[in-house]
């Protein structure tokens, strides 16, 4: 199987590519501009995928408030032409998206296919690039995932790290919940998904588990071997934000179960396997 990645130069491309070598074209955005909707026909063309995941994203969440348009385009609009593109060539789409396609009000895990209600506007563009993704008439999986870090871009778990070396204690916000997600696994269950014959559509790529961003701190501050006790809880609205988040991000797993296939495992094992790639 050929596989071509796009935004191959974010911690899940960088770890997609990784993993499957030299089967994979992996284009970062000065490789390819997904706006730019003659060049993605022509790469289509030329590598002759198999599989496309398309890793390319806006994602500065507080930004898109103010520049939704921008946003749009790249998470909605492009995706539109990625997805038309790889129906033409008989290529398998996998669209990564977001649990913030959801109003975050819920109180138990989101199935895949809850009603969606984006509360801000990087949200909503996401969402627009999964109806897109799913309209081109071609075979495509969206996979939904959260709360991402790894060992190949800025995260929350560098972040505490970090300020972790800085400060005495740090405040962290502990009335979100959702499911801290590594970027390895979900790269293992990209490939198992796409190369397993499963039916097309929606699957939630998160750990199993659940915590808040406290509970992560806390967990990353053991691992360096520092006192979790520096971590303090406090509420969002102690920190203010352009865009509102999603008090409640747990997304339910129950596809993967019907395709036959494993989802991931519980989100305190997975930092502790991922740990030894991600500590100063």
């Amino acid at each position: 199987m050929t596989w071509l990645i796009t935004g191959a130069g974010g911690m899940l491309g960088t770890d997609l590519a990784a993993r499957l070598g030299g089967d994979a074209v992996a284009l970062t955005r000065a490789g390819l501009d997904l706006c730019d909707p003659a060049a993605v026909r022509a790469a289509l063309r030329r590598h002759r995928p198999a599989t496309v995941v398309n890793c390319a994203a806006w994602t500065a969440v507080d930004a898109a408030e103010t520049d939704e348009g921008a946003a749009l385009a790249v998470n909605g609009t492009a995706v539109g032409t990625l997805a038309a593109a790889c129906a033409e060539a008989g290529a398998t789409l996998v669209q990564i998206s977001t649990d913030y396609v959801f109003d975050g009000r819920g109180d138990r895990p989101y199935p895949e296919d809850a009603p969606t209600s984006p509360v801000n506007a990087y949200g909503r563009t996401k969402l627009a690039g999964e109806r897109a993704a799913a309209g081109a008439g071609g075979p495509c999986f969206i996979v939904r995932t959260a709360w991402l870090y790894g060992a190949h871009g800025p995260n929350f778990v560098r972040t505490m790290t970090r300020l972790a070396a800085e400060r005495d204690t740090v405040s962290v916000v502990d009335d979100q919940i959702g499911q801290p997600t590594w970027t390895g696994d979900l790269a293992d269950r990209i490939i198992a998904l796409a190369g397993s014959g499963a039916p097309p559509g929606v699957y939630h790529g998160t750990a199993a588990g659940r915590t808040t961003w406290y509970g992560l701190a806390r967990e990353i501050f053991t691992l360096l071997g520092l006192d979790p006790d520096r971590v303090r809880p406090v509420t969002s609205a102690e920190f203010t934000r352009p865009a509102p988040r999603p008090a409640y991000s747990v997304l339910g797993h129950d596809r993967w179960a019907e395709a036959g296939l494993k989802p991931m495992r519980d989100w305190r094992d997975a930092l502790h396997a991922a740990w030894p790639s991600l500590r100063p």
